[in-house]
């Protein structure tokens, strides 16, 4: 089967392309008064795709904010029910700041399609879309191995406000045995690894009091406490010389990683060159004592930036649903998975909690594809490799239905 997976995706590649192309065009940007209506047109797009595809229920969700799309193919009965995650929204982008092409005018260059969105994470809903076209091709049945339903929100860029009413309020008709969370990373085109994890954001709230009002300089200027040097001062001591955060008690409740994590992130391949090459970020920093991936996803960090907060997630070291995905991941990209995590914070632990059932991570993503920066990119190799991973985790999912992927 993985033959006919294979050429089946690579028969359509200009297809897969067109569609990409066709949907990022839409500026589904979130938080913006003046881009409600391109939220709408970007939920129907994927709506009317969707049907293209033979979901038998498709419907396009209010939320209070920017729309929702909802698909279900639920026709096996001794199947397990998968519910996939992701979300249509991108972040804001200015023409002035991309050299490749403006971000609503998506272009393929060298093997990468350059856009707002093509990665984040329009890129991974469309592997699924194809992902279920080639599963349904190759296997010639005329419904999926697993009984499919799909969430896809509008508000991810914007902290997902309306998400835990919408799951709430659609308990019983999203009810399923695992979530599938499709908006996190791979670690390298040529070796794919199974995130584990997402380490989450815990915000705070800092006020900083000066003068009674704004004072004109030439009157106070020396004596007069400045709130933006008193800011600076106290984050410039945030961390100590090894690294480490120094506010009190930040540690007390921090899990050291295990043997087991730690060894699994030592097989990655990694170079500081590589990683710096990669991820543009011109220097290595850091608590001091933890390689760079057990910084980056096993240890909290401390940020300074505006973010909503998110509660962190693991999935389950031995739960099946792992074991069929790396098998597939292997099948995919033609190499075995590794394992990783994701470093930044999601909706995942509200998807789990909130529907009971543990989650899963599988994303498209890569480090060096620019997320929320410009010149945003997805490779169509690391698409077409996880639309083929998505075709053969179905029927291996399946497999799994006695044990009902609780274990």
């Amino acid at each position: 089967m993985t033959t006919g997976i294979r050429d089946y995706l690579q028969s359509r590649r200009e297809a897969f392309v067109a569609e990409l192309i066709g949907w990022t065009r839409l500026r589904s940007v979130a938080g913006l008064p003046e881009h409600e209506v391109d939220l709408v047109r970007s939920a129907n797009w994927l709506a009317g795709t969707l049907r293209e595809v033979r979901f038998p229920t498709v419907e396009v969700w209010e939320t209070g904010g920017a729309p929702a799309v909802y698909a279900q193919w639920c026709e096996v009965p001794d199947a397990p029910t998968v519910l996939v995650y992701s979300h249509h929204d991108v972040r804001a982008a200015k023409d002035w700041q991309w050299e490749q092409t403006p971000p609503f005018e998506p272009a393929l260059r060298d093997g990468y399609v350059y856009g707002r969105g093509v990665s984040d994470a329009k890129g991974q809903i469309l592997a699924h879309v194809w992902g279920v076209r080639a599963h349904l091709a190759a296997t010639g049945h005329p419904v999926p191995a697993v009984n499919l339903k799909l969430l896809v929100e509008g508000e991810e860029e914007i902290g997902s406000p309306h998400l835990e009413q919408l799951l709430e309020a659609n308990r019983e008709r999203l009810a399923a045995d695992l979530v599938v969370f499709s908006d996190t990373l791979l670690w390298r085109a040529g070796h794919p690894a199974v995130c584990m994890s997402m380490r989450g954001v815990v915000g705070a709230h800092l006020e900083i009091y000066g003068p009674l009002r704004d004072v004109h300089s030439g009157a106070v200027s020396g004596p007069a406490p400045n709130p933006v040097v008193e800011m600076s001062r106290l984050l410039g001591k945030l961390h100590d010389e090894k690294g480490r955060v120094s506010l009190p008690g930040f540690y007390d409740t921090v899990v050291e990683p295990s043997e087991r994590t730690r060894a699994q992130l030592a097989e990655l391949p990694f170079t500081d060159h590589d990683w710096l090459t990669r991820s543009e970020t011109r220097s290595i920093g850091g608590e001091q004592g933890y390689t760079v991936l057990e910084r980056l996803w096993a240890r909290p960090a401390v940020e300074i930036r505006e973010s909503s907060a998110q509660e962190p997630y693991r999935t389950p070291e031995d739960h099946p649903a792992v074991r069929a995905l790396a098998a597939s991941m292997e099948e995919g990209f033609g190499r075995p998975a590794g394992r990783m995590g994701n470093a930044g914070g999601g909706p995942a632990e509200l998807l789990a909690r909130t529907l009971d059932v543990p989650l899963l991570f599988f994303g498209t993503g890569l480090p060096e594809d620019h997320w929320h920066d410009s010149d945003e990119r997805t490779s169509v190799d690391v698409l077409l490799a996880g639309a083929a991973t998505l075709a053969h985790l179905w029927p291996r999912l399946a497999a799994w239905k006695e044990q009902r992927l609780d274990t």
